[in-house]
């Protein structure tokens, strides 16, 4: 409400907005534009204290020694005032780079923690990202009263989780275990027909070859109703596949499809151990458990071919692949086998591929453009490599004149040239002829190679 110039009471526009566009609004704010839109007026006061607004939160620390301790005293008043709303909550640090920071950290996570319990806060989902506790900066004392208050929070609290992200956590095997075993408890407070997303992404210390540990499948075995997993590729192994094969078969019997492995995230890095053996029938084993399962495998630095191929084993219902080998060391390095013979034997499951390839001295043109041409279920498809210009045409030809799915294409053409006004040219000149349909994301730019 307002008045004009003749002293007569109008009402303004967002005034007249419903509840609804409002309540989306507010959302975007942070904490302290939310508390001076409190104060506009009594209606904007009582949607701003509505629990939808207060449900999701995320706090980023950083590892810098420059922090503002407001930031972390911030998150602890959040819990202990607004925790009783909280549904989903997302915490990430870059990992401390002394003592004095990890200190901190450690300060804040647990009063975060201890708060959540205090408060009961309804939590669905928790995230807590790239702690690395294996670091110097954290020492044992620090290390081992984080993971114990996280076992707390599990055990003690009102949450019931469906989703928890662990992912760079890095602790030791032992620690690890023990937190598994409280998430293990935790869900059996649930009903068993309560799906569970767990990303334990890069969670134990990369130093240590997990596979090896038979605790490890035991432990994710118990784990009800499990539906999306994500694991390092270290943790890899054929007595894991078989031990998920046994405990979904057994779910899938009881339960049916529905409560049963649906999506399988691995990550390989160059950095981790990944030279272990997986056999075929592992993966048959546990596909023949869980009907509809999708992998999805993100492959860093990892460019020997005879490593690639003990990875990509042809039983594998691989959906998403996405690879990195731009900053490799080794120029010699050929992706033809891994474009002409590993990719292709998904060609009936593929749905998105990312590579990015530092390869300056071998063509992958046609091993591309064959590769995209023989897979029937392509829908995204982002490929950053030195590539001739007038692949981008072919390949835009192969997508038109297929009628394909495919409807997502990022193509960055990497170039030596310092220069790149003659190559930007002749692209616009390939892309002339062509008219996108309107379902069809398009992008492609040549790039510099740094």
């Amino acid at each position: 409400m307002h008045v004009d110039s003749c002293g007569t009471e109008k009402i303004g526009q967002w005034e007249m907005l419903p509840d609804t566009c409002l309540l989306h609004i507010f959302k975007y704010l942070s904490d302290d534009e939310r508390s001076k839109a409190a104060l506009v007026c009594h209606h904007w006061h009582n949607i701003m204290r509505m629990p939808c607004l207060w449900r999701c939160r995320s706090f980023h620390f950083s590892g810098h020694r420059s922090l503002k301790p407001s930031e972390y005293v911030a998150a602890k008043g959040y819990a202990e005032n607004l925790g009783v709303f909280l549904e989903s909550l997302e915490v990430t640090v870059c990992p401390p780079r002394s003592m004095v920071v990890a200190q901190r950290l450690h300060s804040t996570i647990c009063a975060l923690l201890n708060a959540l319990v205090r408060v009961k806060a309804p939590l669905k989902s928790l995230s807590i990202l790239r702690l690395e506790l294996d670091r110097s900066s954290w020492d044992r004392g620090l290390r081992n009263v984080v993971v114990d208050k996280l076992i707390y929070f599990l055990l003690r609290s009102a949450s019931r989780l469906n989703n928890i992200c662990l992912n760079g956590m890095r602790i030791g095997t032992p620690l690890g275990l023990e937190l598994i075993s409280a998430i293990i408890q935790n869900q059996r407070s649930l009903s068993p027909l309560c799906g569970l997303s767990l990303d334990l992404k890069g969670f134990f210390s990369n130093s240590v070859p997990n596979h090896l540990n038979l605790n490890i499948p035991h432990m994710l075995q118990q784990l009800q109703g499990l539906t999306h997993l994500g694991l390092s590729y270290s943790c890899l192994s054929d007595e894991l596949l078989l031990a998920l094969s046994q405990s979904n078969r057994a779910r899938r019997y009881k339960y049916g499809r529905g409560n049963i492995l649906q999506r399988f995230s691995l990550f390989c890095t160059q950095n981790e151990p990944h030279q272990q053996v997986v056999q075929g029938y592992s993966w048959a084993s546990l596909v023949s458990s869980c009907p509809d399962l999708k992998v999805i495998l993100t492959v860093e630095q990892v460019i020997d071919s005879q490593q690639l191929v003990r990875i990509l084993l042809p039983e594998i219902p691989l959906m998403v692949y996405n690879m990195t080998a731009f900053y490799s060391a080794d120029e010699n390095w050929n992706a033809k086998p891994l474009l002409r013979n590993m990719l292709p034997c998904y060609r009936h499951s593929l749905q998105s591929l990312t590579l990015d390839l530092s390869n300056r001295r071998k063509s992958l043109d046609d091993e591309l453009l064959e590769l995209v041409n023989v897979c029937e279920c392509l829908i995204d498809l982002r490929i950053w490599a030195f590539l001739d210009v007038r692949t981008v045409g072919k390949l835009l030809n192969i997508r038109l004149t297929k009628k394909m799915s495919l409807n997502k294409i990022r193509v960055r053409i990497y170039t030596m040239a310092e220069n790149t006004e003659e190559q930007e040219y002749q692209l616009k000149e390939v892309l002339s002829p062509f008219c996108y349909p309107p379902e069809l994301q398009f992008l492609a730019v040549i790039c510099p190679f740094i």
